[in-house]
């Protein structure tokens, strides 16, 4: 096993095909910043590189095998064509997507770095299908719903803003022109659906959501 060196980024990388598997660890070898972690123990790595011929249904699935942690960060190397559902992708844990004919050592170390710094990296055409995607949601779900992306809707975010200024709920109240009980109804309903336990726990979300 390649000893683990502190502030190394570790990448464990699957691949069906031997060869490619091969030289993709190649690219790892050109910068120290990056270890590599054997694929059987790729719930230790930082990221965590997935090369198919197409992005399907099945390549997903495939991603779900290897992590079904909120917190895994995949990178696809396709070779061919993508048709899986982006959303989906995301979901999974896909952070970057690198186009088979188009990695370089360097783009290759790049992305790795990027997505164990908390970024991501999609090529435009994918890019557009999300952001398409997130449209439709917006306009189809959230806005007749009153709610943003976040899941939390403004007259929501009013209040947790008010809560995280030390208002009381009366003051809230007065100042949004609600009933006590409908200021109360409102933080239980964020809490609710959010699966937040209390209002520090709301607040302290609503705040790392970039909301207030």
């Amino acid at each position: 096993m390649p000893q683990q060196v502190p502030g190394t980024v570790g990448v464990a990388i699957h691949s069906a095909d031997p060869i490619i598997r091969a030289g993709l660890v190649s690219y790892l070898r050109t910068d120290r910043r990056i270890r590599e972690v054997p694929p059987e123990l790729h719930h230790e790595a930082d990221v965590i590189v997935v090369a198919v011929d197409n992005a399907d249904a099945s390549a997903l699935d495939l991603l779900r095998s290897l992590s079904d942690s909120p917190d895994a960060r995949f990178a696809m190397v396709v070779e061919r064509d993508w048709h899986a559902d982006v959303w989906a992708a995301v979901d999974r844990g896909v952070r970057a997507v690198l186009w088979r004919d188009a990695v370089s050592p360097a783009a290759f170390v790049r992305t790795l770095l990027t997505l164990a710094d908390g970024g991501g990296s999609l090529p435009p055409t994918l890019q557009a299908a999300l952001m398409r995607q997130i449209q439709q949601v917006q306009r189809e779900v959230l806005t007749p719903r009153g709610l943003a992306p976040s899941g939390i809707g403004p007259r929501e975010v009013d209040v947790l803003r008010l809560v995280a200024e030390g208002k009381e709920l009366a003051e809230i109240a007065k100042k949004l022109s609600y009933s006590e009980r409908t200021i109360k109804y409102t933080l239980y309903g964020v809490m609710k659906r959010m699966q937040l336990r209390n209002r520090a726990h709301a607040v302290s979300y609503a705040i790392r959501a970039g909301l207030i």
